[in-house]
């Protein structure tokens, strides 16, 4: 039977698997409490990084329905539990790791889909969500204000037409027949 203790951590941490949206798995081996406090602040508010027994988060894990980071569960291991943008978690670890060489990134999940530390580090290659949103409605913006123009050209052309006819129709005076009389003479 397992211990109260025990099976509260399980249940913390199967909760925290099924409310993020992405998990990655870390080795912190050497790094100072120091350091950990440090990768913790620049982390941010969108995610919670947890050092965490093996057996325990491997259970929780799978409770949770994720079975991809079986492997991934040796040596001292932390996990960063993503509720926010899981670019800027990638990023913030990635320049940590860069940093401080003895975090090692060994893999991880996202909304369900296992990645490896390779695909963590691209990950955090992308532009931040707010940064992509923001070129999209630049893009769109300027496709609807060429929409708006090409629309316009139109009407202001005939615009332009009308007010050239009127003109030399007012500089002709009474003699000369308007344009549209001359073109039904022509005929």
């Amino acid at each position: 039977m397992a211990r109260p203790d025990k099976a509260a951590a399980v249940a913390e941490l199967t909760e925290q698997f099924r409310d993020s949206n992405a998990a990655v798995l870390t080795e912190y081996r050497g790094l100072t409490v120091a350091q950990l406090k440090e990768l913790r602040r620049s982390l941010g508010e969108n995610a919670q990084y947890a050092v965490v027994k093996n057996t325990l988060t491997k259970i929780a894990a799978n409770e949770a329905g994720i079975d991809q980071l079986d492997d991934l569960f040796e040596g001292p291991s932390a996990i960063a539990f993503v509720t926010g943008d899981p670019v800027e978690a990638a990023k913030s670890l990635r320049d940590f790791a860069k940093a401080n060489p003895l975090l090692v990134i060994k893999g991880g999940v996202l909304e369900g889909k296992a990645l490896s530390a390779d695909e963590i580090k691209k990950l955090a290659d992308l532009e931040t969500r707010e940064v992509l949103l923001a070129k999209l409605a630049g893009a769109m913006k300027g496709s609807m204000a060429k929409a708006a123009a090409t629309f316009q050209a139109p009407l202001s052309q005939f615009v332009r037409t009308a007010d050239a006819l009127r003109a030399k129709a007012e500089q002709g005076g009474a003699g000369e027949p308007a344009p549209a009389a001359e073109a039904e003479t022509a005929e």
